[in-house]
């Protein structure tokens, strides 16, 4: 298999920062955004790559159809839900990401939400717009003291935990993959998820929606929780059950919570962005000036160093290399 990328489409909106650099080491640039999936079948076929950001779905169907031509996918963008990376694979083409080119702005928003849930930030300044000075409404609480939960510790949920100690919060993690000493090491104190759901004042999730993290977050370990806690998702919709949630904030259990991402995009389930006791924001976790020109060059710098033979990104590479 030859890895030398000639040609890249770019199917989703991007900065010109990607197709600059792509450009400017010889390889043709072609912009089609919004494209429909037949129009992606006969487009793919014509370019080495192809670079997209979440809302073009590479499938299988694409994939086959491109084999023999098609070598790499490039995701601007952490996750890659919206690629059929085993199918990729099978086609032996290459999926390439940018992990830590959002991973800043995605931490500071989920920090962001956090205070806001503490100090009703959104509701309050709603209520003066509309005319309303109702101090009492909206007493708050400090986070210092408080226990923060993060259920995954890769660089975004380590970027929200360094942040919110320094505001006094102890922190508590989750994940797998993480041994306590590597914890200990960030000052995260490492439990289980029986440990976790009965101490926490706060859980914030930064995992990948896989099978094993569906719902995640539902009525059985939702109950399991302290009353009061406040759950945070700026990472997939469907971690956490969205129609479990809201029945526990309507039973007084659950005290507030913040999304970011939802089931369905634009979000359909009315009841929990409508909630009084929820913050809701449309998928901002990459969405920073700062962000999305990280992730323009990052992915077009992996595309120029891999015609150059120096592979950065690929999540495959394993299988196909």
């Amino acid at each position: 298999m030859s890895l030398q990328i000639n040609s890249v489409l770019i199917a989703d909106d991007i900065e010109q920062e990607c197709v600059d650099i792509l450009q400017n080491n010889g390889i043709k640039v072609t912009v089609q955004t919004k494209q429909t999936k037949e129009q992606l079948l006969v487009s793919l076929p014509q370019h080495d790559a192809v670079i997209v950001r979440s809302a073009t779905k590479i499938t299988a169907d694409l994939l086959n159809a491109s084999a023999g031509k098609l070598k790499l996918v490039g995701r601007a963008g952490t996750g890659v839900d919206n690629i059929d990376v085993p199918a990729a694979t099978q086609n032996k083409v290459l999926v390439m990401n940018t992990p830590q080119a959002n991973s800043r702005s995605a931490a500071e928003l989920t920090c962001t939400l956090i205070l806001s849930l503490a100090r009703h930030v959104p509701q309050a300044a709603a209520s003066l717009r509309n005319g309303k000075w109702a101090r009492k409404d909206y007493m708050g609480e400090e986070v210092y003291g408080r226990t923060l939960a993060v259920l995954g510790l890769g660089r975004i949920g380590s970027e929200v935990a360094v942040r919110l100690q320094a505001f006094g919060m102890r922190v508590v993690g989750y994940d797998p993959i993480v041994t306590k000493e590597q914890a200990a090491a960030k000052n995260i104190e490492l439990l289980s998820l029986e440990e976790i759901w009965p101490q926490a004042d706060y859980i914030t999730v930064h995992v990948p929606l896989i099978k094993q993290t569906e719902n995640l977050i539902n009525k059985e370990t939702l109950a399991k929780c302290k009353k009061g806690v406040r759950i945070v998702n700026v990472a997939r919709g469907g971690i956490v059950n969205e129609v479990d949630l809201v029945e526990s904030l309507n039973a007084g259990h659950a005290k507030g919570a913040a999304f970011d991402v939802f089931e369905q995009e634009p979000p359909t389930y009315r009841e929990l962005i409508e909630h009084p006791a929820v913050i809701s924001t449309p998928h901002l976790g990459a969405s920073t000036i700062d962000a999305q020109l990280r992730v323009a060059s990052e992915i077009a710098e992996n595309i120029v160093q891999l015609n150059k033979g120096t592979v950065l990104g690929v999540l495959n590479a394993k299988e196909i290399l």
